[in-house]
């Protein structure tokens, strides 16, 4: 895995939630406040946060600095494209590596880390993973915080589009991929 001297990148584990839940919560409030609105904010969470799926299937990973989580993020072989465990529309089907892309799932950076390369070791992470079993191809939801990282890492967008939420307004997000070969 990638790392930088003080940063340790491992798998999340289930004894992991409720440290990655609080970081969540912290990088949308923070990270997305030059962005959205608060209502927006507030309805974001329909639509993001930790899906359990990918945890389960070893796909999620945390940036530690001295054992404290800096940064999460996973990939997935699954069909839902972006969501937590909570939202709606999720779809567990397998996709298949040689037609489908992997998904980049649930990047989380704690503010006062960002733009310290903890999601380009995360993305990278998950890129060498899903390359690894055979994707490639990524794809992903951008917030627009995160689009410039995405772009930088090579990323195109392919589709800007407004996420619908069940308590709010809607969330503008942007369809992003990337050829792994």
């Amino acid at each position: 895995m990638h790392e930088r001297p003080s940063f340790v990148t491992r798998l999340a584990t289930p004894n992991d939630l409720a440290a990655v839940s609080g970081l969540m919560d912290l990088a949308i409030r923070k990270l997305q406040a030059p962005f959205l609105s608060k209502i927006q904010i507030e309805s974001s969470f329909d639509i993001m946060g930790l899906d359990g799926q990918l945890v389960e299937d070893g796909t999620y990973f945390l940036v530690e600095e001295c054992g404290t989580p800096i940064g999460c993020g996973g990939w997935s072989r699954r069909a839902t494209l972006y969501g937590g465990s909570h939202s709606a529309n999720r779809d567990a089907s397998l996709l298949d590596p040689r037609k489908d892309a992997a998904r980049i799932r649930a990047m989380y950076t704690h503010p006062d880390h960002a733009r310290r390369g903890v999601g380009r070791m995360i993305l990278r992470t998950c890129e060498d993973a899903a390359r690894s079993e055979g994707f490639g191809r990524a794809e992903l939801v951008a917030t627009l915080s995160g689009e410039p990282l995405y772009r930088a890492c090579g990323y195109v967008l392919m589709e800007e589009s407004m996420a619908e939420t069940r308590s709010g307004p809607s969330i503008p997000v942007r369809l992003m991929g990337k050829d792994l070969t």
